[in-house]
């Protein structure tokens, strides 16, 4: 049996009375710098006006929250958010989900296409290094703050969260398997955006791409998580939710090949000419 890599950090770095500083509280501050650094610099290299990047900070902040919050209630305890509906709002008693991060920041991004005029997909196409980067981040938070841990595991990288369950349990680092995911997605967002030269990739791509990768990472890494209710299913809610995003992912990627080979032939018949 292995040992296991024990982790006990304390995820208070400092408190006095009510007031806590945490590594999550800096973390999620962080997240929230270079997310807008990176929004601001596709914003800004798209043409558009600085404030088409400030206006949508507050907004994006609380359509993650939001989201995320009653993607964790409905999602995941719908039974008893139904019944104790008060209880929603007891943020502070934990409870977020990533999937509904994702839904609440679509539609956000979505309505503020609409309200600046701008077409939606080249909005998410220039928020994906953005999502990437803070899809990687938070689970970084959450190994330290030892939650959403893995299965049992005797792998020798495995972890013993002492304030989990008292180090009991070997457990899969699931945490960093997500963070590492997410640092995969921003590289394969980055490598396509080369590849195609400053504004020359077609709209949709990235979307597209951060949609498939993200999304079949996360069905894969779910294997390797804790279950979050379903226990009697083969696949857990994580991966249930994961398969509209990564279906819809394709779907994108398929349209922008449709239509790069579309522009090739027409290219080409007037070349002829």
């Amino acid at each position: 049996m292995v040992d296991g890599i024990i982790f006990d950090l304390d995820p208070i770095i400092w408190q006095w009375g009510p007031l806590q500083l945490r590594y999550y509280g800096i973390i999620f501050v962080i997240m929230l710098y270079l997310g807008y650094f990176l929004w601001r610099w596709q914003i800004l290299r798209g043409g558009y006006k600085i404030e088409i990047a400030q206006n949508f900070l507050i907004i994006g902040v609380l359509a993650v929250l939001v989201g995320a919050r009653l993607g964790h209630c409905f999602f995941y305890e719908t039974e008893f958010y139904l019944t104790h509906p008060i209880e929603i709002f007891k943020t502070w008693n934990g409870g977020l989900s990533s999937h509904g991060a994702t839904i609440g920041l679509v539609l956000a991004l979505v309505l503020y296409a609409r309200h600046y005029k701008i077409n939606a997909l080249e909005v998410t196409d220039r928020f994906s290094f953005a999502a990437a980067t803070g899809a990687a981040l938070v689970r970084l938070g959450n190994f330290i703050n030892s939650e959403i841990v893995g299965r049992a595991t005797d792998l020798p990288w495995a972890v013993r969260f002492v304030r989990h369950d008292n180090g009991v349990v070997a457990r899969h680092p699931s945490q960093i398997y997500e963070f590492l995911l997410g640092i995969l997605v921003f590289v394969v967002l980055l490598i396509a955006d080369r590849r195609f030269g400053k504004e020359q990739r077609p709209m949709g791509l990235l979307t597209g791409l951060f949609l498939t990768v993200y999304f079949a990472g996360r069905f894969v890494v779910e294997f390797f998580k804790e279950y979050q209710t379903l226990d009697s299913s083969a696949l857990t809610m994580g991966q249930y939710l994961s398969i509209i995003p990564f279906l819809a992912g394709l779907l994108l990627l398929w349209q922008v090949k449709k239509q790069n080979r579309a522009k090739r032939v027409k290219a080409a018949k007037k070349n002829k000419k």
